[in-house]
Order: structure tokens, then sequence, then C-alpha cells
């Protein structure tokens, strides 16, 4: 009877273990949450937005420009002539004037436009790379609650164990079957098991300020459930099965060398334009205006006067010599053309080193995962099989609690690499800069 209700506890301890949550949240929910509230991906959105107006902005010094002046004034003084006394005139006075300027020959705004495209281009590389670090970010929090929770039902069954043990090895010692270090054993085991059980408490805690950040949702284990990764599934391996091929799309199309190779563009049309400060420019200037004056101060004729302009011309600017201002601008820009093509190497050679880690935790995970099967299965099998063996006098206490404390550390372990997995993958596809939202809904799917 003992030895059966040993193995209902440690089926009701499994059932904790991969227990399925009546109402919970998923990780696309999660991530639909993160992507409202959190503020470091509000920041990047925000961030390109403000860069995509440098196109329009470098634009506008290829088009056309119109300005209009106009000035309306009463005058009033006192004049003398020779021979006429001295009278007060007053003299009303007006006019406006309308100027459109076309540039015709400015090279430094045409590479000017060309940065701006390449600044945009980095921009939107650099969100990307936050759409991805959004995911992961999401995906590590929602999966480090999971494995804290499957820590603490693993040491839930663990101490529920020991304290059906201890219970048995004291009845066992009053009835004079059982020595003293058995007690002292199961003791020792149970206090190490709760102790693991505070620290797996504590990481929950801090598990859940981790989903809390990034979500922006507090996050209540007594309400809500997160939705786990289904008992029977395991994540899938990597496609394509080559990690040189991940590592060459790494160290080109991940979003970091993509936004420093548009870096380095963009400084590259920096020196043409600052070179171009030598060359003149030529513009196309027009202007149309009107002045009008009631009469004259200076003479004593009363005559009113209105004129008419109508002008249009080339302006051509030739730059002489501006203390040497050009030249060092264009050094500094070559300066800064350099340390792109270094900061775009530097983004290739950690992209590849990613993928290359990322594609081992995937492979190295996954022969885990089978491993650990293998030592759960093993592990009820060695539990029952003690138990048994105990009940019958070839077993003794330590031989229970060595293999209860296996089958448990295995089951946490199976947890733990199962979702470390799946991180990994993701890791693997956000360093060839292909992770996705659809990457993340294939993984969502998986959870119940």
């Amino acid at each position: 009877m003992k030895s059966k209700l040993s193995t209902i506890a440690i089926s009701i301890s499994l059932a904790m273990l991969w227990a399925t949550p009546a109402h919970a949240t998923d990780l696309l929910q999660a991530y639909r949450m993160a992507q409202d509230s959190d503020p470091t991906f509000a920041s990047a959105r925000y961030t390109l937005d403000a860069a995509r107006q440098k196109i329009p902005q470098a634009r506008a010094s290829l088009l056309p420009s119109a300005s209009a002046t106009a000035n309306d004034g009463n005058t009033r003084a006192d004049t003398a002539f020779t021979d006429v006394p001295p009278v007060d005139r007053n003299m009303k006075a007006w006019g406006w004037n309308l100027q459109l300027t076309q540039p015709l020959l400015r090279l430094g705004t045409v590479y000017a436009y060309r940065e701006s495209s390449y600044l945009v281009e980095q921009a939107e590389a650099q969100f990307e790379q936050a759409k991805q670090d959004l995911l992961l970010r999401v995906a590590q929090a929602y999966f480090g609650v999971i494995v804290a929770q499957d820590a603490i039902a693993a040491a839930d069954a663990q101490v529920a164990a020991l304290t059906q043990q201890l219970a048995q090895v004291t009845r066992g010692f009053q009835q004079g079957t059982h020595a003293q270090t058995d007690i002292d054993d199961t003791k020792s085991r149970l206090g190490s098991a709760k102790s693991q059980r505070v620290g797996a408490q504590n990481d929950l805690e801090n598990a859940r300020a981790d989903l809390e950040k990034v979500t922006g949702k507090p996050y209540d284990q007594g309400t809500e459930q997160l939705a786990i990764l289904q008992p029977t599934l395991t994540p899938p391996p990597p496609s394509p099965a080559d990690s040189r091929a991940w590592i060459a799309q790494a160290r080109t199309n991940h979003p970091l060398v993509r936004a420093q190779h548009a870096a380095l563009e963009a400084a590259r049309q920096e020196i043409k334009k600052n070179r171009s400060d030598h060359l003149p420019t030529l513009d196309l200037v027009g202007n149309v205006g009107s002045n009008y004056s009631s009469h004259s101060l200076t003479t004593p004729d009363d005559f009113s006067t209105r004129a008419t302009q109508h002008e249009i011309g080339l302006q051509l600017t030739v730059p002489i010599y501006s203390g040497g201002a050009i030249n060092s601008k264009v050094t500094e820009a070559i300066a800064n053309m350099n340390k792109a093509e270094a900061d775009m190497e530097a983004a290739s050679r950690q992209a590849s080193t990613d993928a290359q880690q990322a594609f081992a935790g995937v492979t190295n995970g996954l022969a885990q995962i089978e491993a650990l099967n293998v030592a759960v299965e093993s592990g009820l099998s060695a539990v029952k099989g003690n138990r048994v063996g105990y009940k019958l006098g070839i077993r003794i206490n330590i031989d229970v609690l060595n293999a209860e404390q296996q089958l448990f550390t295995a089951q946490r372990d199976l947890s733990k690499a199962r979702y470390e997995t799946l991180l990994q993958g993701f890791k693997l596809k956000a360093a060839a800069g292909v992770l996705s939202e659809t990457d993340l809904k294939a993984v969502n799917a998986m959870l119940q």
C-alpha cells in the first residue's frame, strides 16, 4: 500500500510539472503587449521616424525656393530748401519683392541627397535589429518564467517525496527496522530540497520582473498562467543543417552589418559632398517687385513715384578661399569612412560568432534533450524499482533517495534544455537576420 501511494505521489508531481494551465497567456500575446508598451522599442521606432525625414530635407535643396519681402511706412520730416520756408512733409512709401531661386549646378546637394538615402537605410536596419531584439527579450523572459515554474514544481515534488520518505523511515526507526542514520540522511536531503525550493522561488520572482519589464503588464501567478511547451514536442533542428551557411549569411545579412554597410556608403558620400565645396555653384534667380513713394524729402517737387521691376538671370558663385575649412572637413570625412569600415568588419565578425554559437546551442540542446528524455524515463523506473526493493529489503533508504533526486534533477534539466534550445533557435535566425514574427508564431503553435 505504501509503495502504491509513493507511485501515486510521483505521478501527481509529474502532472504538476507538465500541467496545462486553464487560462494561459501565450508567447504571441506577450510579444503584442511588448510591442505596445516596451519603451526601448518605442524609442527605436521614433528614431526611425525622425531619420526618414532626412530624405525630404535633402531633396529640398534640389528644388526651387521662393521668398517674399514687403514694407510699408510713413515718414514725417521738417524740410528746408533754398529760398523756400521750412515745411513739414509727410511721406508714405511701400514696396514688395518676390524672389525665386532654382539650383542648376550644386553637386554638394546631390551628394547630400544620396547620403540621406543611406542614412535612412541605416536607420531601417537598426530598427530591424530593435524588432529582433524585442522578440528575443520577450522569448527569453517568457521562457525564463516557465523554466522557473518547472523548477519549483520539481522542487515541490522532491520535498513531498522526501517528506513521505522521512515519515516512513521514522516509523521504521520506532519499529526497530531502520537506523538513526536513515532519519538523519533523509532530513539532510529534505533540508537541501527546501533550500532549493527557496532558490527556485527567487529565480521565479526575478523572471517575473523581467517579463513585466518587457511587456509592461504585471504578472500574477495566482490568476494568470503562461502557455507551456507541449511535453511530446521537441524543438526543430536548424535548417539548413550546415553551420557554414548560417555563418555566411550572418556576415552579410545581420541587421547591424547592414546598418554599418549603409553607414559606410553614407560616409563616402560625405567625402564627395565636402570635396564639392571647392566647386562653383550656379543658380537661376528671378525677381519681381514694386516700390511706391508719395513724394521726395529732398526736393520741393511734390510728385509720387512708382516703379515695377522684373529680372531673371544666372548667379555663379566661385569659392576661392575658406581658411582651410574645406580641406579639414574632407580629412574628417575620410577618417569617419575608415571608422565605418572598421565598424562594419567588427559587426560582421560578431554576427558570424553569434551564428556559430547559436547553431552549436541548438544542435547540442537537441542532443541534451534526447539524453534527458532517456534519463527521465529511466529515472521513473529507477524510483519505482528502488521503492519496491526497499519494501522487500533488498534496497536501502539511500538508494531510494538517490533515485528520487536523480529523477527530479533530470526533470528540471529537461525543462530548461527544451526552452533554451528554442531560444537558441531564435538567436540563430536573429544572427542570420531572418528572425521574424512568423518564427514566433511557429513556436507559439507548439504551446498549450
